[in-house]
């Protein structure tokens, strides 16, 4: 049985991907800054809580991190923790930094030192590829534009200077948005969809966004899960972008998202200047032609799938509450 160590387990993708893996047959651990508080409540959607090990460990505490990784003794590590809010990470931009680009480092560092054959797989960002004329693929340069992407640019160059440096199997995933009813309603998408069923409800409520013209790829969380773990069954370690290939406008995913809760976007919607970041990407493209050529890996469901998908969670959601309220 092989298994694995999940950094940011009980997250959108931390979750997913322990389900992913349990279904293969992995012993799946993962870690929490406090073990016995951690927020379980992904891995309880997906029933799974019961099914995974969580060990104490801060991110940036080197001692804790040996000590989870020797009692696990993991085949796989995934690194998908850190803080994640492009929006926060103006407003904590030191925090961000330590969490995401130090972090990483601790963990190649403690990988180096364990001296035993491990496979490590780096969450990256597209953000970090910044406003990319042509759709963006793995020798794209980075040009980030917020400190969350210049933290995950720092954590991608330790990554691929530890591989050649030290010989470890590391790798990055490039992913692009990717989406799911797990998302807080702190995330764009989920937003939106919380909104327009509850607007669909009878709600008064506006929904106030910020720049809609952004472009964005957007995709489905739980077939992005499945790309991370193929990186880490290759022969070789390289990195990829993960994405659909398609782009569509913030205003488009708003449009989809309340036509399918039987809404026109434009009698409820609002775009506010005071929700505009500092600095934004306007425009967001890939090119995930080398994941399909060498994982065999091609996403199934494209913006306006993931939009309809979204709401019907949301409708999903509000039966149980219905049903397991007196």
């Amino acid at each position: 049985m092989k298994s694995a160590l999940i950094i940011g387990i009980t997250g959108q993708d931390g979750a997913y991907l322990a389900k992913l893996l349990l279904e293969k047959g992995y012993q799946v651990a993962g870690t929490s800054r406090d073990a016995q508080m951690a927020k379980t409540a992904s891995l309880a959607a997906l029933d799974i809580a019961q099914r995974v090990s969580i060990h104490s460990a801060s991110l940036t505490d080197f001692r804790g991190l040996w000590q989870v990784m020797v009692k696990t003794q993991p085949d796989e590590i995934y690194n998908l923790a850190g803080q994640s809010s492009v929006s926060l990470s103006f407003e904590q931009p030191v925090e961000t930094f330590e969490s995401v680009a130090v972090a990483g480092f601790q963990l190649l560092e403690l990988l180096r030192l364990l001296g035993r054959p491990v496979r490590y797989y780096n969450a990256c960002s597209s953000d970090c590829f910044g406003n990319a004329k042509d759709p963006a693929d793995e020798n794209t340069p980075f040009r980030p534009r917020s400190p969350y992407a210049v933290a995950k640019a720092a954590a991608y160059w330790a990554v691929a200077n530890y591989r050649e440096a030290y010989g470890l199997f590391a790798c990055s995933g490039i992913l692009f948005n990717h989406e799911s009813p797990l998302r807080p309603e702190r995330f764009v998408t989920q937003k939106i969809a919380a909104h327009a069923w509850r607007i669909a409800q009878g709600s008064k409520e506006r929904l106030n966004l910020g720049n809609m013209d952004v472009v964005r790829d957007w995709g489905w969380a739980p077939e992005y899960v499945e790309a991370m773990w193929l990186m880490l069954q290759q022969d070789d370690p390289q990195d990829f972008v993960i994405a659909t290939g398609q782009s569509h406008s913030l205003k488009d995913f708003t449009a989809k998202t309340f036509a399918a809760a039987g809404l026109d976007w434009r009698d409820h919607v609002d775009s506010t200047p005071g929700l505009y970041r500092p600095l934004d990407i306007k425009i967001s493209r890939a090119d995930p032609a080398k994941a399909g050529k060498l994982l065999g890996w091609k996403a199934k469901m494209a913006m306006p799938e993931v939009a309809r998908a979204m709401v019907e969670a949301c409708k999903i959601r509000q039966g149980l509450k219905e049903k397991h309220c007196p």
